[in-house]
């Protein structure tokens, strides 16, 4: 069970999208070396304003390549780095895989799966009405969120475009993820 790296993005300044990069350095327990996101405690601005104190669970933004295929289809062109993650994967279920689910990136690097990125109105200020693209309800109600997910650096490396990609699933009763 695995995939690959298709591309690696960082920004050193607030912004919504994310040049993408040859490679990036993640540093455990904090995240992306020169990442405006990275830290110990939350640097998400809104988050921030509520508790400054609380841990980062947002360290690494992952998204599947695969979501830009069904973005282009309904009429929005997206590419890697311009939804403001840092990694971007293919051939993984992202938005399938269980809370603390372990993802080995290259070599040495690996996050830990906290939860799913919690889409915001920055989504539309890219491209109008790609916000409903990626945040709704299902047929049962529930909210789906398809904007990616967030974690945190267990073991930093370095990560580069055509890296493979390995999944370690928790034990136990696997938790669903949660927006974080």
């Amino acid at each position: 069970m695995g995939g690959t790296v298709t591309a690696v993005s960082s920004n050193g300044t607030y912004s919504f999208t994310k040049p993408n990069r040859e490679t990036i350095t993640l540093l455990d327990g904090l995240g992306v070396e020169g990442d405006v996101h990275a830290g110990v405690t939350v640097k998400h601005r809104f988050r921030m304003r509520k508790d400054p104190s609380q841990p980062n669970l947002r360290q690494v933004h992952l998204i599947h390549e695969e979501l830009f295929e069904e973005l282009r289809a309904a009429g929005f062109t997206v590419a890697p780095g311009q939804l403001g993650e840092n990694v971007t994967t293919r051939g993984i279920d992202l938005l399938g895989l269980p809370t603390g689910a372990l993802l080995r990136l290259g070599d040495e690097a690996v996050v830990e799966i906290t939860g799913l990125r919690n889409p915001c109105a920055q989504i539309d200020g890219f491209q109008k009405g790609l916000l409903k693209q990626v945040a709704g309800r299902g047929e049962d109600g529930a909210a789906v969120v398809r904007s990616g997910v967030m974690s945190v650096v267990r073991a930093g490396g370095v990560v580069r475009p055509g890296d493979p990609v390995a999944i370690e699933l928790p034990d136990g009763p696997h938790r669903p993820l949660r927006i974080v």
